[in-house]
């Protein structure tokens, strides 16, 4: 099966402050912020939702179709996705901007300043379904909001079905925007909070949502998620992790789980527990994309949580 995965290539430098960002805030002068803050460490992460989704479908032995757009800085990143087994041949590298980057200082009581550049993000419009070839399951996932109105526009067009991922970019998108996305997908799949802001841009509640999808998937941390379906609710636990080091890419690792399972053609209950593992996976590392497994090992701990595994 001929996976395309689209959405957000980044970068992201986490750094962390000792002290409390509030106790250098004077009520009297905030009307006038110049602040700077030394910071004790940072670290840069390969991230993005396109690479994250396409990392764990490649772990558990897909060979997904990465497109997206990544700037001049892109080539070291470009390599690491190669030997991971993902196609980066439809990804654009634009040559003129940097790619997607988050900056994010967190103080030592859980506060966060953060900025995010979009860089060559912004040119992800320039790229087509029409000029990718073959698709037998897409995903649209967090990106520039124009370029993700129209890849559900084209995903509807050529009859691609597509997972229809708004997540992040909820905020940002409008209630016809939304509508137009959730319209024709095959999946729509968001967490819980985004799941009630989609809802109510839309109109749309789940019931609504499935006279187009076949099923809407909401996850909910360590509740597990629920795959609605137009006939059932198929809830699915969260598989306890070994320890929890942090969330980034949870999500992500989660949706390629699940899309391992419908490319395998198996049961809802198969998909939502392979996603499951998957996310746990995820959260035992730091990053989305530092973990690693190999199909036997993802089996076992699978059986250990849910029985048997029949792909």
């Amino acid at each position: 099966m001929r996976i395309i995965v689209t959405g957000s290539i980044a970068y992201d430098y986490l750094m962390s402050f000792p002290g409390s960002f509030t106790e250098h805030l004077l009520p009297d002068h905030l009307q006038r912020v110049s602040l700077s803050f030394l910071v004790d460490s940072m670290d840069k992460r390969r991230g993005g939702c396109a690479p994250n989704i396409a990392y764990t479908l490649a772990l558990l032995g897909e060979r997904p179709v990465l497109m997206a757009t990544a700037g001049q800085d892109f080539d070291d990143y470009r390599r690491w996705l190669d030997e991971a087994g993902i196609d980066t041949s439809l990804v654009k590298q634009v040559d003129d901007k940097f790619t997607a980057s988050f900056f994010c200082s967190t103080d030592k009581t859980g506060n966060q300043i953060a900025s995010f550049y979009t860089g060559a993000m912004a040119n992800a419009g320039e790229l087509s379904f029409r000029d990718a070839g073959g698709c037998d399951l897409a995903i649209v996932a967090p990106n520039d909001p124009a370029a993700m109105v129209g890849y559900a526009r084209e995903c509807r067009e050529l009859g691609i079905p597509y997972i229809y991922d708004p997540s992040q970019q909820v905020a940002r998108m409008g209630g016809d925007e939304l509508k137009a996305g959730v319209s024709g997908a095959r999946i729509v799949i968001c967490n819980d909070y985004e799941y009630e802001i989609l809802r109510e841009k839309t109109g749309l509640d789940a019931a609504a949502m499935l006279q187009h999808a076949e099923a809407v998937v909401v996850t909910k941390g360590e509740k597990g998620s629920s795959i609605i379906l137009r006939d059932r609710t198929v809830d699915t636990p969260a598989v306890p992790p070994v320890e929890a080091v942090d969330p980034t890419g949870v999500g992500d690792a989660f949706r390629g789980g699940l899309m391992k399972g419908l490319a395998a053609g198996a049961s809802w209950e198969t998909c939502g527990r392979l996603g499951s593992v998957a996310a746990t996976y995820a959260l035992e590392h730091l990053g989305g994309s530092t973990h690693r497994y190999s199909w036997p090992e993802f089996t076992a701990r699978y059986q250990s949580q849910f029985g048997a595994l029949a792909l």
